[in-house]
């Protein structure tokens, strides 16, 4: 039988030396007897373990969450508003300490992790108008006495499973809409930086969230694949990489769940010869270093057309440099290291294949001191110039701070690469001609447009998503998608006659 620990404070989130579940409002420590190890990636040390979850524990999550849909989903709007509105005030109150705990999960330093933290109270801000969000529509007299009107409705349990490089923003982005269209909610987190999701959990506790409206369950395959058979979850929301997010949604849709998958991208920043070169190379470095390259938003490749190129490259490798590498309790690091010592050593490794197959190594990530003399993950800015379709450097999503620089002659033959590419994630342009950044919008066949900016990712009230390989399902996440995601319409047709007036009538109904 499951033990219930204590609950314990927000302010002590991390500080234990196994992060365990959080089911029907407090923490609970594993029984699998499963765990996983979390590292500190500045120092390579074992920081803490993490529960893996068992079937039964999924169960557990889940019944707790089904238990108290029925009485969350009677809230009052306005009720579920104000905790809404706690758990923003809460959120952004202790955001620092949330930080505290990215930089030493994930390595981000603590500029990035504010960063993350503020766009996901966006996200919270959002979901404080669920009362206009939820509305809504209604046509008298459709026909005569009749009234149709629509109202959208919770599904009931739904699931999140989360990333490791945005573990605060990103569960944001799925249970701010789900709870406020009155789901309850279970989030798995990665099990590379999970006690972020355990600190919001204290939160919304704090907040007024009633016991199993919002649980935790960490784990691996054996926690997700139960996620994506459990008969009670009606919706799952993912984000990751390409191949998982196929499996999660053909899996999920098997067992007749609605699903929306997030997965990678390769995205490309097309800089025109007409383009201001300091803007661009400061653009494209911010880009595609911010957060050591593990954004699905970097950017990746650099198109650079015509007589853009060498300057471009010049420009770029002058500012590298100059980035700050090094721990995230640094106030100086700018870039932290990577998650893992051994993605580090997988993105390493594009250098070399880089190199072996023609490409021009401008700068080198290996040859930072820290690459080789510290035991944390980290790996220096690397520039690779001379870049082809055909190459793995070019096809592969890196994921890390390896920017790639392709060279064409026309804006034809920038546009090409970028929608031949599987990935339709993001994209942006630099250009002075107001033209072409319009032609570049309606010809591109990818989600999301920079013009003049490297990393669009929509404000809260649009939502996000790709296209092509970058998302399996029909709908976008957060924003006004979101609330479509977490809700289904109920139409409702109504007549309301006077005694005496109702008549058998086997023909199919009519509007007149």
């Amino acid at each position: 039988m499951t033990q219930i620990a204590e609950p314990e404070t927000a302010r002590t989130a991390a500080s234990s030396e196994t992060v365990h579940h959080w089911i029907g409002g407090r923490r609970v420590a594993g029984t699998s007897g499963r765990r996983g190890s979390v590292f500190d990636p500045a120092t390579g040390a074992l920081a803490r373990e993490v529960d893996f979850a068992s079937v039964a524990e999924v169960d557990a999550a889940v019944a707790a969450a089904k238990a108290a849909f029925p009485a969350w989903r009677a809230t009052s709007l306005s009720k579920r508003t104000e905790i809404m509105f706690r758990i923003r005030n809460l959120v952004e109150a202790h955001r620092r300490e949330l930080a505290a705990l990215l930089t030493s999960e994930h390595g981000k330093v603590p500029s990035d992790a504010l960063g993350e933290i503020a766009r996901g109270i966006e996200n919270l801000e959002f979901a404080t108008g669920i009362p206009s969000l939820m509305k809504g529509g209604f046509s008298e007299q459709v026909s005569t006495g009749v009234d149709v009107y629509q109202i959208r409705q919770p599904l009931g349990v739904a699931a999140g499973i989360t990333p490791f490089n945005f573990p605060a923003m990103v569960p944001m982005w799925m249970f701010a809409n789900a709870i406020a269209c009155s789901n309850t909610f279970v989030l798995k987190p990665s099990e590379k930086d999970p006690s972020a999701s355990l600190y919001l959990a204290e939160l919304l506790k704090e907040a007024g969230v009633p016991e199993g409206v919002f649980n935790v369950i960490n784990g691996d395959k054996v926690a997700v694949d139960r996620i994506l058979e459990h008969p009670d979850i009606a919706a799952v929301s993912f984000v990751g990489s390409t191949p998982i997010a196929r499996y999660i949604y053909e899996t999920g849709t098997r067992h007749g769940k609605r699903v929306q998958a997030l997965g990678g991208a390769k995205n490309h920043m097309i800089v025109l010869p007409d383009a201001d070169v300091d803007m661009a190379a400061d653009a494209a470095v911010s880009a595609g270093y911010g957060s050591s390259g593990e954004r699905c938003m970097a950017i990746a490749t650099v198109v650079a057309v015509g007589t853009a190129a060498d300057p471009l490259v010049d420009a770029i490798a002058a500012r590298l440099p100059k980035i700050k590498v090094g721990p995230g309790s640094d106030p100086a690091s700018e870039m932290g290291p990577l998650v893992t010592r051994q993605h580090r050593d997988k993105v390493a490794s594009y250098l070399d294949s880089a190199a072996t197959q023609g490409a021009t190594v401008v700068a080198d990530g290996r040859a930072h001191p820290l690459y080789r003399q510290s035991e944390g993950f980290f790996l220096g800015t690397s520039l690779i110039d001379h870049v082809t379709p055909a190459m793995d450097c070019y096809r592969d999503e890196i994921f890390g701070p390896v920017l790639t620089v392709t060279r064409v002659g026309t804006y034809e033959e920038a546009l090409q690469p970028v929608n031949d590419n599987p990935y339709g994630n993001g994209t942006a342009i630099f250009t002075r001609d107001g033209g072409a950044a319009r032609q570049y919008q309606f010809d591109v066949n990818v989600g999301m447009v920079g013009i003049n900016v490297p990393v669009p990712v929509p404000v809260a009230f649009y939502s996000f998503g790709g296209w092509k390989a970058s998302l399996f399902g029909d709908l976008h996440m957060y924003g006004p998608e979101g609330i479509q995601f977490y809700t289904r319409a109920k139409i409702v047709t109504a007549r309301w006659p006077d005694p005496g007036t109702s008549k058998v009538d086997l023909g199919f109904p009519r509007t007149r």
